[in-house]
């Protein structure tokens, strides 16, 4: 209860004279009710005039009860809080708060606070727990008082009872904002308690014991000769962190970032035969069918010179061929595994997984992530990969038992692709620039979005899209896609595409990852108003994979919103994957942002990765000083943020 703090504060500490009021003040003012009734026109609304000794007050009430009427009564005496507007008889509130005084009653004297609440549970219910739980509790500190010192910051307990009983003079600003001393220092307390938990899942990691996997001396050597390009030096420093930390006897834990196109793959194949080398399976999880059939078939060029055998998992496989699958992974003959969800089913059992590869991990639950580790023993080494560039602070704050990599350089030849903004009024312009780039030799994607959160609108959108298009283009070759497709049917389209049989192709965003067509210089995507910026960044990186000047135009619909307009402004300015991703981070918050709802993180209540960076830094210096001095504090420290006994569990 002491944790759950106010979201905002009201001032009932003063009373406002009816004169004084002012436009769009958030006031208490306190008078006699001298008239009450219920009007029919122009709409049902219960109308009240308060009057003080210096003037009159209509509050009016658009939704009430036949209680409210009673308590409106003429002659009741009432204190009122309420923004202030201009009406037609002058000053008034709308649903203001109302509670009876008599003449004398003297003001509170602290700001009110106003808390996060559910159905049921009432502002008064929880201001009367929280003020038991302030009389009740000693608010100890748990760490050494010197470490606040230092920082200037006040004790716990003086800040606990400042925010749930504030001073009448404090700033409501300030106070609103969360940026006062006593806001942050509960806001540093919360952040240091995540990098604590975070750097002890990260030192009980490394006790733990996992496959040793000397570094590759032939198989590495000989799949990098048979490519016919060569490594970026981003690549070959991140494949070089990754060799080193499968050497080691405990398990790796590493997150391989790269934007879109920036040859993530590559790397984890390296990485893969590392562990093959040494006797080991290895195994490769992607989110959807097309990523992963794509992978597959990548892993399959590359390893069958090598006289590697690759098998392929997915829930839509036949009976006989994944059975025949199934037999080679718990055989060993499979020395590569590469499945969607199907990897962590109980009937699949590996002979010696050593390294589990996870793409687009964020896509995944926790328990998912887990399930696949169990299929190793001891542990296996682990590789996350991810297209969605993680901002610096939320990779310091929700990453910090992880080792990170990333790819910051694109391969050689990579043209920028440069986005259009269209609105929907303009379509047939784009269906000229359409028709005009796949004439000339090029291939086109047209991609319809994902409409309320519904596949089947989804589905009978592209649907009614891909006729349209045929209609319209009756002398080109049209394909679709969407992921109700059944795989066959999904991979005959995507390969006569990338054999350029179908010069534009209409999809859903189930071509958002992993789909690698050079020839493809052109991208219109659909209603980019809904979609968000990581989204639309990755869809972008389907485009621009060969030396062929391409072109991205985001079809939008008036009116937008601001925050659409603010998506569709920064994708429009920016190339850049992580000036994009810290943008998606200020628009949609980190819950969004990494799908934290399914990912095992506990979110950061008071603290914010941008307001408080510079906390996060000291708080991310101090955990070590903490963790190796204070063991018997942490503990105390990690109780009071994290739950009885209970800490932040991450995979």
């Amino acid at each position: 209860m002491l944790l759950h703090l106010p979201l905002r504060y009201i001032d009932e500490t003063r009373i406002t004279s009816i004169r004084d009021l002012r436009q769009g003040d958030q006031v208490q003012v306190e008078g006699e009710i001298v008239h009450t009734e219920v009007q029919y026109k122009p709409r049902k609304a219960l109308i009240s005039r308060l009057q003080d000794a210096s003037g009159q007050l209509t509050l009016r009430f658009l939704h009430f009860y036949p209680s409210q009427i009673a308590a409106l009564k003429e002659g009741r005496r009432l204190r009122v809080y309420g923004e202030v507007r201009g009406g037609f008889f002058g000053w008034e509130m709308v649903h203001p708060q109302c509670r009876p005084v008599t003449p004398d009653a003297p003001v509170l004297e602290t700001l009110t606070p106003v808390y996060p609440t559910t159905a049921g549970l009432t502002q008064a219910t929880l201001r009367k727990w929280i003020g038991w739980a302030l009389e009740h509790d000693p608010l100890v500190e748990t760490l050494p008082t010197e470490i606040y010192s230092k920082l200037g910051m006040p004790s716990y307990a003086a800040s606990v009872r400042s925010l749930h009983h504030p001073d009448p003079e404090a700033d409501l600003q300030s106070l609103s904002e969360r940026d006062t001393p006593e806001w942050k220092r509960l806001a540093f307390d919360e952040l240091l308690a995540q990098q604590l938990s975070m750097r002890k899942h990260y030192a009980r990691r490394r006790s733990l014991g996992a496959p040793l996997l000397k570094s590759s001396t032939t198989l590495v050597h000989a799949l990098l000769q048979t490519l016919p390009f060569a490594l970026t030096n981003a690549q070959r420093k991140v494949a070089a962190e990754i060799a080193h930390d499968l050497a080691q006897p405990y398990p790796m834990q590493r997150l391989l970032q790269g934007d879109v196109g920036s040859g993530k793959t590559i790397v984890a194949a390296m990485a893969a035969l590392q562990a093959i080398e040494n006797g080991w399976q290895a195994a490769i999880m992607a989110p959807t069918e097309i990523l992963a059939e794509q992978h597959y078939r990548k892993m399959q060029a590359w390893l069958a010179p090598l006289d590697l055998e690759v098998a392929w998992l997915s829930g839509s496989q036949n009976k006989k061929a994944r059975t025949e699958a199934l037999a080679a992974v718990a055989s060993g003959a499979a020395k590569l595994v590469v499945g969607t969800h199907a990897l962590f089913q109980d009937q699949v059992q590996f002979a010696r997984l050593g390294l589990a590869i996870v793409d687009e991990q964020h896509r995944f639950g926790v328990q998912q992530r887990m399930q696949l580790r169990k299929k190793g023993q001891p542990e296996p080494h682990q590789l996350m990969m991810s297209a969605t560039p993680i901002p610096r602070t939320l990779s310091m704050s929700y990453y910090a038992d992880l080792d990170v990599s990333v790819i910051d350089e694109l391969p050689p030849g990579r043209t920028p692709v440069v986005t259009r903004l269209v609105a929907e009024a303009r379509r047939d312009e784009v269906l000229a620039r359409v028709r005009e780039e796949c004439v000339k030799g090029s291939q086109a994607y047209w991609v319809c979005p994902l409409i309320e959160e519904s596949e089947a609108l989804q589905l009978k959108t592209v649907e009614e899209t891909y006729e349209q298009l045929t209609v319209s283009f009756p002398d080109l070759r049209v394909g679709l896609v969407h992921g109700r497709l059944k795989p066959v049917e999904k991979q005959a389209v995507m390969d006569a595409f990338s054999r350029n049989e179908i010069q534009l192709l209409v999809a859903t965003t189930v071509i958002e990852v992993g789909v690698d067509v050079p020839n493809a210089s052109l991208m219109v995507i659909e209603h980019a108003e809904r979609m968000g910026l990581s989204q639309l960044h990755q869809l972008r990186g389907r485009v621009g994979r060969g030396a062929a000047k391409s072109s991205c135009i985001l079809l939008f619909q008036n009116p937008l919103s601001e925050t659409a307009r603010a998506r569709l402004k920064v994708i429009y300015e920016s190339n850049d994957g992580f000036e994009i991703a810290q943008a998606d981070l200020h628009l949609r918050g980190p819950g969004e942002f990494l799908g934290v709802r399914q990912s095992g993180v506990p979110m950061l209540k008071i603290a914010d990765l941008e307001r408080d960076a510079a906390l996060l830094q000291v708080a991310r210096e101090m955990a070590e000083r903490l963790l190796r001095d204070q063991p018997q504090a942490v503990e105390a420290h990690l109780r009071r943020w994290l739950g009885q006994g209970e800490e932040l569990v991450k995979v």
